[in-house]
């Protein structure tokens, strides 16, 4: 926790005093993707391992780390400690597993990670297909006119980057069949050779077994706002049955692709979830939870800051912010 040592030091009583939550329970609950070994100029807002380490440093330094589900178990009992916040992932990477793991393991600090279980088999996202496509596509211009994505410089680092996120953009609403037919014929023009990222059933077994709860995500990470109703259902209702499966205990916890309400999800998702049986659902509506939230909406947020003194402050912001919302 190199960087974050001075601050530490320096900051202490200033941070204690702004963090206090006056009586008001607040659960702060954090969206990670994945943690990577060493920084990809495709991915400039994932974090690495170093700087993972020093953000749950400080996690565990200034607030109280706690499980979702204790969280909100005592959110609703009236025991929730002060400064509570929980550490969730979505998708279900390997690097949760092998570079994130070990570094909250060594922060006393729990997490949620929850799956979209078709990639349990497939091993790699089509949003990290694309990416990593755009990444090794040779000349200078994607000429994608034919599939209907339109023409775009990959001449820089900068360039690949802006066109990987114009086609992510053009991608995600489509349904997932048709998706997945899309990302199958732009890999295959590129000629990329795709690896393994995420989780298998041995290492889905091995983060539940070392004490990381786990919670579905779907099963083919669809946006849910553009599926039939039947498929919805099915979507929602598979990733629970496959992960109890295999877990072989009840998953109550979901959280929604892209997770925007009234845009990825609407009411009508939200009662599926329920009837489904999960206990609650997050989604990526910027917020800390209160006891006002809806237990199937629940706020989350994502620290993209790289330096500890912003990584707190956004933290300290949004519990001051979430405290007079009712």
């Amino acid at each position: 926790m190199t960087q974050a040592a001075p601050l530490v030091g320096k900051l202490t009583a200033t941070v204690d005093r702004l963090l206090c939550s006056r009586g008001r329970p607040l659960l702060s609950i954090l969206i990670y993707h994945q943690v990577l070994r060493q920084p990809d100029f495709m991915r400039p807002d994932v974090p690495t391992a170093s700087e993972f380490e020093w953000q749950m440093a400080l996690l565990s330094r200034y607030f109280v780390p706690i499980s979702l589900r204790e969280g909100l178990q005592r959110l609703n009992a009236g025991t929730l400690p002060d400064r509570s916040v929980c550490v969730t992932f979505d998708d279900g990477y390997q690097d949760n597993l092998d570079v994130a793991l070990p570094i909250l393991k060594r922060w006393h600090i729990p997490a949620t990670v929850f799956v979209a279980t078709a990639f349990l088999e497939r091993g790699v996202m089509w949003n990290d297909r694309v990416i990593d496509a755009v990444k090794t596509a040779p000349g200078d211009v994607l000429d994608l006119g034919s599939e209907g994505l339109g023409r775009h410089a990959i001449g820089t680092e900068a360039e690949r980057r802006n066109a990987s996120r114009q086609l992510l953009r053009q991608i995600k609403p489509i349904p997932p069949t048709e998706r997945d037919r899309m990302v199958d014929t732009l890999a295959d023009r590129f000629g990329y050779h795709e690896q393994r990222l995420m989780l298998d059933t041995v290492q889905l077994r091995q983060l539940c077994d070392a004490g990381v709860e786990i919670g579905a995500h779907t099963h083919s990470h669809p946006i849910l706002a553009s599926l039939e109703p039947a498929a919805a259902q099915r979507e929602i209702e598979t990733s629970k049955a496959i992960l109890e499966s295999e877990l072989q205990k009840t998953v109550p916890l979901f959280a929604y692709p892209n997770g925007r309400p009234e845009k990825d999800y609407t009411q009508e998702h939200v009662e599926l979830v329920r009837r489904a049986g999960f206990e609650a659902a997050v989604s990526t509506h910027s917020g800390v939870a209160g006891t006002y939230s809806d237990r199937w909406q629940l706020p989350r947020f994502t620290p993209w800051d790289r330096t500890p003194a912003r990584f707190l402050v956004r933290l300290m912001h949004s519990r001051r912010v979430a405290g007079s919302i009712r």
